[in-house]
């Protein structure tokens, strides 16, 4: 298959600093491709322009930016048949890097004329009806988040979000969890609550929890808890894959209480108190309780086939 009209939506305020007009010409005119661009200037245009792009035919959306601006283009094709491509452009990448698209503009833009791609579907979520493709963070993670500014990602890209981790470890917020999982209530304490839809964490091979899977139809839920040094021991352990995490029902060995809890479910419900402070795909959320639910194969995205190029473009 042959993609002829291709839509790209620029974030101007993106983290790279590259002639993308200049590039973009080099790669799809010599394949005949039909494209043009528009450009975000406000939070939501991501989303209206890709959903506009496919009311006037585009083969392909692609988004240039960070994950913020996947997330929005994600959200404006999600349910259509039209693909998403990436373009990564922002300080993190983790959805180009859970994907395993080329972290570089033309790479990741002569992907989009390659014959061995793949058309992969994966899943997004929705947190109190707003759609993500990442994850939602309530407590610690969200106040990490929040902390990172930008002239902090821009000077050191993901060691922002561990120095802002050890400032908010000094006096970590603790709250009583109250949770429901596909329907299971359950109580806990904790730092921090992940409900994870990616865990790649903008480095390959570099995840939440291994084995989280962007693609199998369930959310992961994180709980971390408030246990000191063993928070960040079992939190890094788990990050670098030195720690094999079990399903929370498999956590106690011995009566011993890790620093870490997961779940895996279709739904969840959290309600904290003290209330925690929330984000989704790096967007702030104002609310008192947090609703989440899966949405399986909700988005078709572009991404490199395996073998030497041999293999045609396929769909699933």
């Amino acid at each position: 298959m042959r993609f002829e009209r291709v839509h790209v939506v620029i974030n101007p305020a993106a983290g790279q600093d590259e002639p993308i007009l200049s590039v973009l010409n080099d790669v799809f005119r010599p394949a005949g491709i039909d494209w043009n661009v528009s450009i975000t200037k406000a939070p939501g245009d991501a989303a209206e322009q890709a959903r506009q792009a496919v009311k006037d035919g585009a083969d392909v959306v692609v988004s240039y930016g960070g994950d913020g601006t996947v997330a929005e283009v994600a959200s404006g094709l999600m349910g259509s048949s039209v693909p998403l491509a990436i373009l990564p452009g922002g300080t993190a990448n983790a959805m180009s890097s859970e994907l395993n698209i080329p972290q570089t503009l033309r790479p990741a833009a002569e992907l989009i004329c390659a014959e061995n791609t793949v058309i992969r579907k994966i899943d997004m979520g929705e947190v109190n009806g707003r759609p993500f493709i990442l994850r939602v963070g309530v407590g610690f993670e969200a106040a990490m988040v929040e902390q990172a500014d930008r002239e902090l990602k821009e000077r050191f890209g993901n060691f922002a979000y561990l120095w802002s981790a050890v400032q908010n470890l000094v006096q970590p917020q603790v709250s009583h969890y109250q949770l429901v999982v596909d329907g299971q209530e359950i109580e806990t304490e904790g730092m921090s609550c992940i409900i994870a839809n990616s865990g790649n964490m903008a480095q390959r091979n570099l995840s939440l929890i291994p084995g989280i899977d962007i693609s199998d139809g369930m959310l992961d839920i994180i709980v971390i808890q408030p246990a000191g040094i063993r928070l960040f021991t079992d939190l890094v352990g788990s990050i670098t894959g030195l720690l094999n995490v079990e399903a929370a029902a498999q956590n106690a060995e011995n009566g011993e209480k890790r620093a870490l809890q997961w779940w895996q479910a279709k739904e969840m419900r959290l309600v904290t108190e003290p209330r925690q402070a929330v984000q989704y795909d790096g967007e702030v959320l104002d609310a008192s309780e947090v609703h989440c639910r899966v949405i399986p194969h909700a988005l078709r995205v572009i991404t490199p086939g395996a073998g030497n190029g041999k293999n045609g473009r396929t769909k699933q």
